[in-house]
């Protein structure tokens, strides 16, 4: 019983995600939740007292709908920590994302939201704060060109590069293709070890 209940609340949770992306916080509804769960009127406000709660929670669970899993995380860790192994991470990062485009546009809600919840600002900033020490204990530990600098760098240019590429796909940046601009972003912040 316990299993399904949190199967369900995941389920939940990641029909609140798509539903931000969708049609924005105001459009975050226990009725439309429910419909896109695909489940009977009113379980969500079984799981969920209330609209804050929902949103505080969603704003916790897009970031485990987001993070690789942790094969992938073992597959990423596995080359030399060269500049190729962290272009290839970045590339990782940005395909990800662009597979579930209403997770990262639901991250986005939420933190507007944020600007006006202090609850649903306090659970992003933990989960925010603590991908980014993640990425930069990744990095600095694991070897790879740059320390902490280099790696908060790469957090906020591919954050950047995300946003543009899902909010505004026709700028001109786009005629040079993300794969390019991963290169060059990679290219200019992550020094070469051999020159």
């Amino acid at each position: 019983m316990a299993r399904t209940n949190q199967t369900r609340r995941r389920a939940l949770l990641d029909a609140a995600i798509d539903v931000l992306a969708d049609h924005g916080a105001r459009g975050l509804t226990f009725r439309a939740v429910d419909t896109a769960a695909a489940v009977p009127a009113g379980t969500a406000s079984n799981y969920f007292p209330d609209r804050d709660t929902l949103l505080t929670q969603a704003g916790a669970h897009v970031h485990v709908r987001l993070a690789p899993t942790p094969q992938r995380m073992s597959r990423l860790a596995t080359p030399a920590p060269t500049r190729q192994a962290v272009r290839a991470a970045m590339h990782d990062l940005f395909d990800r994302v662009s597979r579930d485009p209403a997770g990262y546009l639901a991250l986005l809600e939420l933190r507007l939201e944020g600007t006006r919840r202090p609850h649903v600002r306090a659970a992003l900033t933990s989960a925010i704060s603590a991908n980014i020490t993640d990425s930069i204990a990744f990095h600095v530990d694991g070897g790879y060109p740059g320390g902490r600098r280099t790696a908060l760098a790469l957090y906020l240019a591919m954050s950047g590069l995300i946003v543009e590429h899902l909010t505004l796909p026709d700028t001109t940046w786009h005629q040079a293709g993300p794969e390019n601009t991963i290169d060059d972003l990679v290219d200019a912040i992550v020094p070469d070890p051999h020159g």
